[in-house]
C-alpha cells in the first residue's frame, strides 16, 4: 500500500461473494447495541426515533435534550437505557430553588483535619438525568455550561475532570410555562441532539395498556439488564469516530450549515458546533447499521435533531405558523447532495 491510499483509506473491500468488508470491527458495536435495543423495547412502545438517537447519541458522546408533553414516557426512557449500561447513574430533578452548589458539590469544612473538603454533587457520575431543566434559574443553568462542553468542573481554582463516558439527557415539558424558564442558546448549543416526543398511536397505546395491565405492580427497570460496560462504551465510541467521512461530504455538511445563516426566513443560524454535530452524529448512525463510511442519508437523518433547537425563526414567520422543521426540510432539499 503506498503512502497516498494509506492516508486515503479505502471504505471497505469487496470480499468476492458480493458483499463487503468493513476495515473497522463494527459487528460487535452493531450487536450491543441491538442488545440495548432489545431492553428498552420490553418496556417502551413505539418511540423508535428516541431510541436510535440515544444509541447514537452514546456513540457520538453527546448530550440528549428530550421535549415532550407529560406522560410520554421521556423520563422511563433515559432510566431504562441508562440501566443498559453498566455505568454510574444520578438523577437531578430541576426546581426553581435549586442551587450550583446542588449540581456541582460543595466544600465542607472537616475539623477532624481543619481543612476544607470537596464533596461531589450529582453531576459526578457517568449518565445524568436531568428532569425538568427548564424549572431552574439562569444561575443553576450556567453551572452546566462547563461540564457539558468541556466535561470537567472547576471550583475554587480546583479542577475536577469527568469520567468518560460522561452523558447528559435532560427532559423539558413544551406546554407548561408557569415556573420555567427558557434556556440560554448557549446551553440549548451545547446538546448534540434535542428529541421531540409525541403521542403514540392508537395501536401503540393499545400495547401500553396491555403492558402495563400484564405486570401489575411489578417493578419495572427490575427487568432491564445492564449489556454494556464503560470500556465497551469508550471502544465503540472511538470506533464511531473512525467512521471515514469523504471530503464532499464534509463539503456537504459546511453548506447545509452555511445556509442556515443566510437563510430569510431565520433570525439565528447555526454555528460550527452544529457542523461537528452532524458529522459526528452521521458517524454514529453510520457505524450502527456496520458501514465504516457515512452516506448522505446520515447526514440528513442526523440534520433535524441536530438543527432543530440551535436555528431560530424570525418573528414574522413564527407569527406565520412556520417551524423550524420545515425549514430545514427546505434546506435539505435545496442544498445538492454529492454525487
Amino acid at each position: 500500500m503506498n503512502e497516498e491510499s494509506q492516508a486515503n483509506p479505502e471504505p471497505n473491500q469487496n470480499s468476492g461473494d458480493g458483499q463487503f468488508e468493513s476495515r473497522l470491527p463494527l459487528k460487535e458495536l452493531n450487536r450491543a447495541m441491538n442488545l440495548v435495543l432489545q431492553e428498552l423495547k420490553k418496556i417502551i412502545v413505539g418511540q423508535d426515533e428516541m431510541m436510535e438517537l440515544l444509541m447514537v447519541g452514546l456513540l457520538a458522546k453527546g448530550h440528549i435534550l428530550i421535549e415532550g408533553v407529560p406522560g410520554v414516557a421521556k423520563t422511563i426512557t433515559a432510566k431504562i437505557f441508562a440501566k443498559t449500561l453498566q455505568t454510574q447513574f444520578s438523577r437531578i430533578q430541576f426546581t426553581p430553588d435549586l442551587m450550583p452548589s446542588d449540581v456541582l458539590g460543595t466544600s465542607v469544612f472537616d475539623r477532624k483535619s481543619s481543612s476544607f473538603e470537596f464533596r461531589k454533587g450529582p453531576v459526578f457520575s457517568n449518565v445524568i438525568l436531568i428532569d425538568e431543566i427548564n424549572r431552574s434559574p439562569a444561575k443553576t443553568q450556567s453551572a452546566l455550561f462547563e461540564v457539558m462542553e468541556e466535561r470537567q468542573v472547576t471550583l475554587e481554582g480546583q479542577k475536577y475532570e469527568m469520567e468518560n463516558p460522561f452523558m447528559v439527557l435532560a427532559t423539558q415539558n413544551p406546554i407548561e410555562q408557569e415556573g420555567t424558564y427558557a434556556l440560554p442558546e448557549a446551553q440549548l448549543d451545547r446538546f448534540l441532539f434535542k428529541i421531540d416526543v409525541g403521542y403514540p398511536t392508537l395501536d401503540e397505546e393499545v400495547l401500553i395498556l396491555e403492558g402495563h395491565h400484564g405486570r401489575g405492580h411489578r417493578d419495572v427497570l427490575g427487568k432491564i439488564n445492564g449489556v454494556i460496560s464503560p470500556e465497551e462504551i469508550r471502544e465503540f465510541q472511538d470506533l464511531s469516530a473512525r467512521v471515514l467521512v469523504e471530503k464532499d461530504l464534509m463539503h456537504y455538511i459546511a453548506s447545509l450549515i452555511t445556509k442556515t445563516r443566510n437563510h430569510p426566513h431565520l433570525f439565528l443560524g447555526a454555528s460550527p458546533r452544529a457542523s461537528l454535530a452532524i458529522m459526528r452524529a452521521a458517524q454514529g448512525f453510520a457505524a450502527i447499521d456496520s458501514r465504516d463510511f457515512i452516506i448522505p442519508e446520515d447526514i440528513k437523518r442526523a440534520a433535524k435533531p441536530v438543527l432543530r433547537h440551535r436555528i431560530i425563526l424570525t418573528p414574522e414567520r413564527e407569527m406565520e405558523g412556520m417551524t423550524t422543521e420545515s425549514v430545514i426540510e427546505a434546506i435539505l432539499e435545496s442544498v445538492p447532495v454529492p454525487r
